[in-house]
């Protein structure tokens, strides 16, 4: 029986996280990034590519069963975004996958999106090692 931790190095491996760009945004280099860091911690991350609908985002997170998703959006529509894509989790009966957001998100709506569920909210500034020990704090 092996009963060892996870590598330091891998501490999200065994791990599925969605990486997804709702909404219009058309920019996708920080959540590439953002993807490339969770899989160097181990994860199995599933990008879903830009322009996607909320709906689609919850289909995809149900169909991969997958252990968190993150969403990315700069293009200032995070509230509705976030709501929409909480609401079509609930709606598939996986409310309980946890829901991590970055991007350009103002401080004045952070906490209205925490309300929402959303676990964590990551922005620019933060280093990389902060996400993803932010995520693993909510995953193991």
């Amino acid at each position: 029986m092996n009963t060892r931790p996870a590598e330091p190095s891998a501490p999200l491996k065994g791990k599925r996280i969605l990486v997804a760009k709702p909404g219009l945004d058309g920019h996708d280099v920080g959540a590439k990034v953002i993807a490339l860091a969770l899989r160097d911690a181990g994860a199995e991350v599933i990008y879903t590519g830009l322009r996607k609908s909320p709906d689609y985002i919850a289909r995809v997170a149900v169909e991969e069963d997958v252990d968190a998703v993150g969403l990315s959006v700069l293009s200032g529509s995070h509230r509705d975004l976030v709501a929409e894509t909480m609401n079509c989790l609930r709606q598939l009966e996986a409310g309980d996958i946890p829901v991590f957001l970055g991007g350009t998100i103002p401080r004045q709506d952070h906490e209205h999106l925490l309300a929402l569920g959303v676990k964590r909210i990551f922005t620019a500034e933060m280093p990389l090692s902060e996400v993803i020990a932010a995520v693993t704090m909510e995953l193991t």
